[in-house]
């Protein structure tokens, strides 16, 4: 029994927009008010919504329940401003799709940002960047949720998942990290960040906003044999040598092991994002997101001088 009660525990709060597609009721809401989407949300209560751009990633966390049997509590809470009335859709298209989630907010049109950190949650998703960013203020570790852009990275039909694992990629700077040397670049230049990160090899970064929640994943991946795993990790990063070894180091000190490590030089990210088949990105610069959400799904974490003024 003792091992069950010190299971690896992951939360994550999730928006109903996130969650599923919901863009047509949205726009009955922006362009006809509150009402009108009241009774619309009535009349349709009994048609399922489509997979949303976090779907397949919701998915695939509450199958590792099944996957790590007792040995890991995943669960994934919906946190929405719509009423309880006009909620009732969003319950009923949880239960179509199969998906065990039990716990709701529905906070009647105001922020439900407030909750994620109520509930302790390890990581926020939401299409909404107010809300996200007041989460991150308050310590939770979340994302802007990129609309899809392209087939690649459309929603997912109600066949069975087909490749179980679930691939998380992390930008370095401002995702995992501190934002300490990029303010060295933004202010002095790429000549600069190196020379200063070189210098600071051996100095671990400090802990950026999703360092929690990688050390989570982290802890359920080490129930399993090295390379068996239903969870894989990368970090995605527009670094390259000379600056490479104080990530590498700042990793090691941590403790937690990281499957990919892709030191990109500037490269554009979306294409290996694409080859790594990424359940979902994390990057603080909207051009990083932008360019993933074209393959795969894609958040954006406001954090950092990338994303002050």
């Amino acid at each position: 029994m003792g091992k069950i009660e010190n299971r690896p525990a992951l939360v994550v709060a999730i928006s109903s927009r996130a969650l599923f597609d919901l863009d047509e009721s949205h726009r009955v809401f922006e362009e006809q008010g509150i009402a009108a989407y009241h009774r619309y949300q009535i009349a349709h209560e009994d048609d399922v919504l489509d997979p949303g751009v976090a779907f397949t990633l919701v998915r695939k966390l509450l199958n590792l329940n099944t996957l790590f049997s007792d040995r890991v509590k995943v669960e994934v809470v919906l946190l929405s401003r719509n009423s309880a009335d006009t909620g009732l859709r969003v319950f009923n298209s949880i239960s179509h799709h199969g998906l065990e989630i039990t716990r709701a907010a529905f906070t009647g049109g105001r922020s439900p940002f407030e909750y994620a950190s109520v509930l302790d949650a390890h990581l926020f998703l939401s299409a909404d960047s107010e809300d996200v960013a007041r989460a991150l203020n308050a310590g939770v570790a979340a994302a802007t949720i990129a609309p899809a852009t392209s087939a690649d990275s459309s929603d997912e039909s109600d066949t069975e998942v087909v490749d179980e694992q679930l691939r998380i990629a992390f930008d370095g700077d401002a995702v995992l990290f501190s934002d300490e040397a990029e303010r060295v670049y933004r202010k002095q230049g790429l000549e600069a960040f190196e020379a200063s990160e070189k210098a600071a090899a051996r100095r671990p970064l400090e802990a950026g906003p999703f360092r929690r929640f990688l050390e989570v994943l982290h802890q359920m991946q080490a129930l399993s044999p090295e390379g068996t795993s239903p969870i894989r990790t990368a970090l995605v990063t527009a670094r390259g040598a000379p600056a490479h070894e104080r990530v590498i180091r700042t990793l090691r000190t941590w403790g937690i092991r990281i499957d990919e490590a892709l030191f990109l030089g500037g490269m554009d990210k979306s294409a290996f994002l694409k080859a790594f088949q990424a359940d979902i990105f994390f990057d603080d610069q909207t051009h990083h997101v932008e360019s993933a959400a074209q393959f795969v799904p894609a958040g954006h974490v406001p954090h950092g001088v990338a994303n002050k003024g």
